[in-house]
C-alpha cells in the first residue's frame, strides 16, 4: 500500500496578476521568475506537508505551484501518510511550538521512535521520485524527519515552520528539543515571524516569509451579490430561496464548478435571513482558535444589547475530513456542549457550521461567499502562525476583529485595518469591538477598504514567490 501521495497541480499563467500588481511589480515578477528557471537548470522544487485538504498549507500549495509551473518551474506536492499515534505526537508538538501543553502528553524517546518509524516508512518511496540536487521544502513538524534522509541522498533541504509562539517558553524549548536533531544540516529554514526563530538557528540560512492568499482561487475570487446568496441559501446557512443566482464558482483550471453539498449545520430553530448581520468565524476546529470563547463574546455582546439583531455563525471543516487533526472531534464536541449550555435566547442566534470536504474547490467557494456575506470577520485565536483567514477576509474588504497574538499583529494596524484586541481571553472587549463595528457602518468600510489595499500590496501569491526566488538566489551564492 503506497504512503506517498502526489498531489495533481495545473499550471496557471501569473499574468493574470497584472491587473493587481501594476506593469512595474509585474514586470519585477516575470524577470525573477525566468532568472529561478535558470538557476534551477532543470532541477525539480519539491514540497512535503502531511494533508492535501485542510489547513493554510493545503490552501496554500496548490496555487504557489500552479504559478511556480506557470513559469517554467518543475514544481510538485508530496503528500506523508502516517499513524493516528504519529499525528497526536504532531499536533502535541504544534501546540508546543505555540507555546501551549496541548494535550501535555510526553514528547520522549518512545514517541521519536514513533515519529522516526513513519518518516522511514515513507522516505523509501520519496527517495525513489526525488534526485540529488531537487530542492525540497519541507512544510511544519510533520515532515522535519525527513531532512537528514534527504540531505544524504544529496538533495538541497529547506524547513519551512508555519507555527511558533511570540515569546518562548517550557513547551517551545520541548519541541524545539524533539526537531533540532533533524533539521541542523538543512540549507534553510523559513519562518512567518522573526519571533518564531529560536536561538540555534543560524542567522545566515534563516529567512522570513509571510503566507500568502491567491486573489483567483475560489476561496477568494470576486463573487457577486445573488452568487453569494445562492451559494449561502443552497448550503443552508440563511434561510430562504436561492433568489436570481446560482451556487457557481471558477476552478483553478479554468471550468465552472457548482455547489453541490450543503453544510452540517447545529441550530435551534431557523436559518439566518439574508438581511440579518452575520459575526462570523472560520477556522479549524482547534482550541487554538478559540471557539468557545467566540460564543462567550457573542453572547456578552447580545446580554448588552449592543448586536442589533446580528446572528453568530462558527464555521470549520467537517472534522472527519482533516486526517492530520486528530484534536478536530473533541474541540468540536467541546464547541457543541458549550452551546447547548447557553440559554435558548442567545443559543438560537449562533450557528455550528460544518462545512463539506469532499470537494475543496467547493468547500473554498463556500467560505468564500460566506466571507463576502458577514458583517464582521473574527480571528479570536489564543495563538496564531499567521492567521490566512483574517488575510482572506482582508481581502473582501470585510471589517475584521481579531486578537494580537502572532501573524495577525503584523497584517492588521490597530484602528486601520481592523481591530485589535490586546488579551485574547477578553471576550468582552471582543463583544465591545463587535458592537463599535455593527453600529457604525463608514467605520466597517473605512477598516474594509484599507484592509483589502493592505493584502493587495504585501499578501499575494506573486510576493510569496518571488521571496522564495529570493532565498533560492542566496543559496545558490
Amino acid at each position: 500500500m503506497p504512503q506517498v501521495e502526489e498531489v495533481a497541480v495545473t499550471p496557471e499563467s501569473i499574468a493574470r496578476f497584472g491587473t493587481l500588481l501594476g506593469a512595474d511589480r509585474m514586470q519585477a515578477a516575470e524577470e525573477a521568475a525566468r532568472a529561478t528557471v535558470l538557476r534551477l537548470n532543470g532541477r525539480t522544487w519539491w514540497n512535503i506537508n502531511s494533508t492535501a485538504t485542510g489547513g493554510g498549507v493545503a490552501e496554500m500549495l496548490p496555487s504557489l505551484l500552479a504559478y511556480a509551473q506557470g513559469v517554467g518551474v518543475d514544481a510538485r506536492w508530496l503528500v506523508i501518510t502516517g499513524t493516528p499515534s504519529f499525528f497526536q505526537l504532531t499536533k502535541r508538538l504544534h501546540h508546543a511550538l505555540h507555546g501551549m501543553p496541548g494535550d501535555g502528553s510526553p514528547l520522549g524517546d518512545n514517541e521519536r521512535a514513533v515519529y522516526e518509524a513513519v518518516m522511514d516508512d515513507n522516505a523509501g518511496e520519496i527517495l525513489e521520485m526525488i534526485r540529488p540536487h531537487d530542492i525540497v521544502l519541507l512544510h511544519d513538524p510533520q515532515t522535519a524527519g525527513l531532512a537528514p534522509v534527504l540531505i544524504r541522498h544529496g538533495a538541497t533541504v529547506i524547513w519551512r515552520c508555519h507555527v511558533g509562539a511570540d515569546v518562548f517558553n517550557d513547551q517551545t524549548d520541548v519541541a524545539w528539543s524533539f526537531l533540532k536533531p533533524s533539521l541542523e544540516d538543512v540549507a534553510a529554514t523559513v519562518f512567518s515571524r522573526q519571533a518564531y526563530v529560536p536561538e540555534w538557528c543560524d542567522p545566515d540560512r534563516t529567512v522570513i516569509i509571510a503566507p500568502s492568499i491567491d486573489a483567483f482561487a475560489p476561496k477568494n475570487q470576486e463573487l457577486d451579490g445573488p452568487t453569494i446568496r445562492a451559494i449561502l441559501a443552497h448550503t443552508g446557512l440563511i434561510a430562504g430561496e436561492l433568489g436570481d443566482g446560482q451556487p457557481l464558482f471558477q476552478r483553478l483550471d479554468g471550468t465552472t464548478g457548482r455547489v453541490e453539498r450543503q453544510a452540517d449545520v447545529i441550530r435551534q430553530g431557523a436559518a439566518p435571513a439574508w438581511d440579518t448581520p452575520l459575526v462570523v468565524q472560520v477556522s479549524r476546529w482547534d482550541p487554538l482558535k478559540d471557539p468557545v470563547g467566540v460564543m462567550e463574546a457573542f453572547a456578552s455582546l447580545v446580554r448588552q444589547g449592543d448586536d442589533l439583531g446580528a446572528e453568530l455563525v462558527l464555521a470549520g471543516p467537517n472534522v472527519s475530513a482533516v486526517s492530520d487533526d486528530p484534536e478536530g472531534q473533541e474541540t468540536f464536541n467541546a464547541v457543541v456542549a458549550a452551546w447547548h449550555a447557553l440559554p435558548d435566547a442567545i443559543r438560537t442566534r449562533i450557528h455550528l457550521a460544518s462545512l463539506p470536504m469532499t470537494d475543496s474547490a467547493e468547500n473554498a467557494a463556500i467560505v468564500n461567499a460566506l466571507q463576502r456575506h458577514a458583517a464582521v470577520v473574527v480571528q479570536k485565536s489564543l495563538r496564531e502562525g499567521f492567521g490566512l483567514t483574517v488575510t482572506e477576509a482582508m481581502w473582501k474588504a470585510r471589517p475584521v476583529v481579531a486578537s494580537r497574538v502572532g501573524g495577525i499583529q503584523d497584517q492588521i494596524v490597530d484602528g486601520v485595518h481592523g481591530l485589535l484586541i490586546d488579551d485574547a481571553t477578553d471576550a468582552a472587549a471582543f463583544a465591545a469591538a463587535l458592537g463599535k463595528i455593527l453600529k457604525d457602518h463608514s467605520l466597517a468600510a473605512r477598516l474594509g477598504t484599507a484592509a483589502r489595499e493592505r493584502v493587495q500590496e504585501e499578501y499575494l501569491g506573486v510576493q510569496h514567490l518571488m521571496r522564495y526566488t529570493d532565498l533560492l538566489k542566496k543559496l545558490e551564492g
